[in-house]
């Protein structure tokens, strides 16, 4: 579990082809992995993934082709988001994120706002139903707050703060995003749906 609290900005320095997926080598920057052990996880633009091995600042990790099908950004060098797993005693800042990505958006309109940034996202329509106003959203691992809905399409606030540690200051109109909805709505969703 996470909680869409960024803790670091890394970077995939190099991908390796696997029969069935990739081996990511993750540069780490400012995250530390001193409390970091093989088979941990570690979520990077906010798909859990599992330490396969260290070296100094770096780790590897797998992600098998299911990953890359319903993610973006995990299959070329570049900038991610980062947030080790939380642990029972951690606080929870945001809200609770399995690390498990849902499907890819697409950035409609990303801009200025006053000191702020608003950001537009067309999602799936089989994910929409699960974006409410003032619910929680994940956006690259980043753990947001739903300003408005209207159909497919979600609008949520960024404070600089979320902008300057975070990917998201790259983000252009008509870029891919890594979306996971709120678990409490795919939750009661199949409680309603069990109980028919």
């Amino acid at each position: 579990m996470f909680s869409g609290i960024i803790a670091a900005v890394g970077r995939i320095e190099r991908i390796e082809p696997l029969q069935q997926g990739r081996r990511l080598s993750i540069e780490v920057a400012g995250l530390g992995l001193d409390d970091v052990a093989i088979g941990d996880s570690i979520a990077v633009n906010g798909a859990c993934l599992t330490v396969v091995s260290l070296r100094g600042n770096s780790f590897d990790a797998d992600v098998s082709a299911e990953t890359l099908r319903c993610t973006v950004g995990l299959d070329n060098p570049g900038d991610v988001n980062l947030e080790k797993s939380l642990r029972l005693s951690d606080r929870l800042g945001g809200h609770l994120v399995c690390g498990h990505v849902d499907g890819v958006g697409a950035v409609v309109r990303f801009e200025p706002v006053g000191e702020s940034h608003l950001l537009r996202i067309e999602v799936p329509a089989e994910l929409a139903r699960y974006v409410a106003r003032k619910g929680s959203v994940t956006v690259q691992g980043v753990s947001l707050t739903v300003n408005a809905v209207e159909g497919a399409q979600f609008e949520v606030n960024l404070i600089p703060h979320t902008v300057a540690v975070t990917t998201l200051k790259y983000l252009r109109p008509g870029a891919g995003v890594n979306i996971e909805v709120d678990m409490l709505a795919r939750y009661v969703e199949r409680l309603l749906s069990a109980s028919r």
